[in-house]
């Protein structure tokens, strides 16, 4: 038997519980992992709290990421005692997820732990961390040098924008972050950003095109937010956008792409490439500064984490949660 947030289909919309389950209900897959660290997410608040169809079968263990160590395999990269990640592929959404003492899952869907870090560290960071650093490496790889301009964050408080700042600042580049808890400068400015500026000057209809502030930005907001980014940033720039705290559409005109060459890039972190995945974990690892990391991260227990849900989407929680499954 194990512990684990349970997310059953009822008449009136879903309901999460704390909840022992038998092991031998865990989905089919090839490997299975003492699951040691997870966390909780923005779309895994969706889930608990039923805000949004993210759950696509019931009943479902949500927790769209984890780090543990690997007890039984029958995938040949695996055997018992590795220390693994798994972010992504459908989990706590379509199977089983990491809001739990055990998952069962396929092989193909790890990642092996880089030293030095620990399932803890792992989980810090998080898929919101790794999100971040698949931004981070989309404009590397759009050319994007500290030397030429401001990188825009949005979202800056949040565990996409708080990590993308700091790996930001780790390699040089001068940060404006966007937030909408001013409270939370001396926050930000400890994890790097330069300049602070407020999200009601971004989340607002604006311009088609704004004055060239930024040479590339990461949004985690959408909507206005992601229109006013582009609009704002300068010739040959490039904006990531990884999410829709403000919304799914995107109000915007053409003019940033056909009048200043600017790039739309859409970084998923649910399917990336395997190649790319280890990319930025390997990066991660190399870049991770553990000091700032700990200013960002609240601990939790597998208990606390249904009544933190709406927590998160109400924009009360700043960084990352981390879950202890085993309290």
């Amino acid at each position: 038997m194990m512990k684990g947030i349970l997310i059953e289909k009822q008449d009136n919309g879903s309901r999460a519980t704390l909840a022992t389950i038998d092991e031998a209900n865990l989905p089919a897959g090839d490997v299975t992992v003492r699951i040691e660290w997870s966390t909780l997410n923005y779309k895994d608040a969706l889930a608990i709290t039923g805000s949004s169809p993210v759950v696509r079968s019931f009943p479902m263990v949500p927790g769209i990421d984890f780090a543990g160590v690997v007890e039984s395999e029958g995938h040949p990269a695996w055997k018992p005692g590795d220390r693994v990640i798994l972010n992504g592929y459908g989990v706590g959404e379509k199977h089983w997820g990491g809001l739990a003492q055990r998952a069962r899952v396929s092989g193909d869907w790890l990642v092996r732990m880089p030293a030095p870090l620990t399932s803890r560290d792992a989980m810090a960071v998080g898929t919101a961390g790794y999100t971040a650093m698949l931004c981070v490496l989309a404009l590397e790889r759009h050319g994007v040098t500290p030397g030429q301009g401001k990188v825009l964050v949005t979202g800056a408080a949040g565990g996409v924008g708080s990590v993308a700042i700091m790996l930001l600042a780790k390699r040089g580049y001068r940060v404006i972050a966007s937030t909408g808890r001013p409270s939370e400068s001396a926050y930000l400015h400890e994890l790097g950003a330069e300049e602070i500026i407020d999200r009601a000057e971004l989340s607002g209809p604006g311009k088609p095109l704004a004055k060239e502030r930024w040479v590339a930005a990461i949004d985690a907001v959408g909507s206005h937010t992601l229109a006013n980014a582009c609009a704002g940033t300068a010739y040959g720039g490039i904006v990531a956008a990884c999410g829709l705290a403000q919304g799914m559409d995107f109000p915007a005109t053409v003019a940033p792409f056909i009048l200043r060459a600017v790039t739309l890039a859409g970084i998923d972190s649910v399917m990336a490439p395997r190649a790319r995945r280890l990319d930025a974990w390997q990066r991660i690892a190399q870049d991770l500064d553990t000091t700032r990391l700990a200013s960002m991260v609240k601990e939790i227990g597998l208990g606390e984490a249904i009544a933190a849900a709406s927590d998160v989407l109400a924009g009360k929680v700043r960084g990352r949660l981390v879950v202890d499954v085993n309290r």
